[in-house]
């Protein structure tokens, strides 16, 4: 740990030491990692022996623990968590950075494409890059409900600062000829946690419970008998029941996640009520009146009840696939607009509007100098006290703005900084780039 000084020191206030063991206390206390840099870097200079090693991938599902808070948040900030981490190195700078965006456009397929939720990708500011690193990348997220920015996942190109550190060394073939032909490694590490789950919950809820995007949705369909009452003849039940049990094995063979209902003693409103809660995407349902017409009833979690669409059982299979292939493009397209709608851009003259939007629960994109006195300077100068009157934002580490992002596509918000000419919004000086600030997780 002590190894690699500013890895260190942009750790320690998160770092959880283990001081005893039963009752004895410990001569050497043992740091619980917060990362894995630093322990898995001394293997790597056994490991790797020669250019022909390169490049090594290594990736590893582990928790980790950062004692950093006193209110944690399921899912969003919890002091241990659970993580994909991957750690590799580079004969060359020019693997190592097209790894680095290699890997950030994968996590953002991960969020927009499997969990339905929206982000921008970006470039982390110096105040805001991984200790120890070179340059980090992100994928922002933003909640509009709370006006919060969320950290997705991030890649991080660590140049060769920890290769110094730790001794990882290979020689060059390109300078085999020369004296010194020994050079450094190139180092990546990246890192996507179980905080994806809170995300996804958050951007897709309502009073009724979860949304569930279909295509990691546990269950995708669930079947439900319903328009039986005391009247109704013991094959009327039957029939309903087999029909069920009929859908769900066709979707199954469909490649279709599906499964019926069956539980005695609770009404069908009840069990619609109970799958919603779990936000299974669809819902299909089966009466007496729906066999004599050979359908059955569709209900989207993403949509009122009031839109209940009749699919005939004839198609089952095709009209289901498709009704959940639009769910997730509905609830990707609604999320995403949704975002949109509180990232607000403003001009190098237009200070004076930047609260008031954070106050409205938005994130601002604007010119900005990216130098670190200027975002602390901005982190104060947004805190608003107000902001400590609910528990919900006395949750929050900071009611500040600060920078999540400079993001990759500079061209998407209608207004270029020019270099030389555009002023940064906060301080007055030279911009650099188009800089999304907000308040966050």
């Amino acid at each position: 740990m002590e190894t690699e000084a500013d890895h260190v020191e942009g750790f320690k206030a998160e770092v959880a030491w283990v001081t005893k063991a039963g009752d004895s206390d410990l001569e050497n206390h043992i740091a619980i990692r917060p990362t894995s840099e630093t322990a898995m870097y001394p293997a790597y200079s056994k490991w790797i022996r020669s250019h022909r090693d390169l490049p090594l991938k290594l990736n590893q599902w582990n928790s980790v623990v950062r004692w950093e808070f006193k209110n944690p948040q399921p899912f969003i900030r919890t002091r241990e968590f659970l993580w994909q981490e991957g750690h590799t190195a580079h004969l060359r700078k020019e693997g190592a950075d097209e790894e680095v965006y290699k890997i950030l456009e994968l996590y953002r397929s991960v969020y927009e494409d499997m969990l339905a939720v929206p982000t921008i990708p970006g470039i982390k500011s110096e105040n805001e890059r991984f200790p120890g690193g070179d340059y980090t990348t992100t994928i922002e997220g933003f909640i509009p409900s709370v006006g919060r920015g969320i950290q997705c996942a991030t890649s991080h190109g660590l140049g060769q600062n920890f290769s110094k550190m730790f001794n990882i060394m290979v020689e060059d073939p390109k300078l085999a000829e020369e004296k010194d032909s020994k050079v450094y490694v190139w180092q990546n590490s990246w890192g996507l946690t179980t905080r994806s789950i809170g995300v996804m919950i958050m951007t897709h809820s309502d009073d009724k419970g979860l949304f569930l995007p279909p295509r990691i949705a546990p269950i995708q369909v669930i079947v439900i008998g319903c328009g039986l009452s005391a009247r109704s003849t013991e094959a009327d039940r039957e029939q309903v029941k087999t029909t069920c049990d009929d859908i769900v094995e066709r979707l199954k063979a469909a490649g279709i996640r599906a499964q019926a209902d069956h539980r005695e003693g609770q009404t069908p409103g009840w069990k619609y009520n109970a799958w919603e809660l779990k936000g299974v995407p669809l819902r299909l349902e089966v009466g007496p009146k729906d066999l004599q017409k050979q359908q059955t009833m569709s209900s989207r979690r993403d949509q009122s009840e009031k839109d209940k669409v009749a699919v005939p059982i004839a198609s089952l299979e095709q009209d289901v696939a498709e009704i959940l292939k639009t769910i997730q493009t509905d609830m990707a397209a609604v999320a995403k607009e949704k975002m949109m709608q509180n990232v607000k851009v403003l001009k190098e003259n237009e200070w004076d509007q930047f609260s008031p939007h954070l106050d409205s629960k938005c994130a601002v994109v604007f010119p900005w100098c990216t130098t670190v006195a200027c975002e602390e300077d901005i982190k104060v100068r947004t805190v608003r006290s107000a902001l400590q009157d609910t528990p919900e934002d006395k949750k929050a580490p900071s009611a500040g703005a600060k920078s999540l992002c400079i993001p990759l596509d500079q061209d998407r918000w209608g207004v270029k900084v020019e270099e030389g000419v555009t002023k940064c919004m906060a301080c007055g000086g030279l911009a650099k780039s188009m800089a999304l600030f907000g308040r966050s997780y």
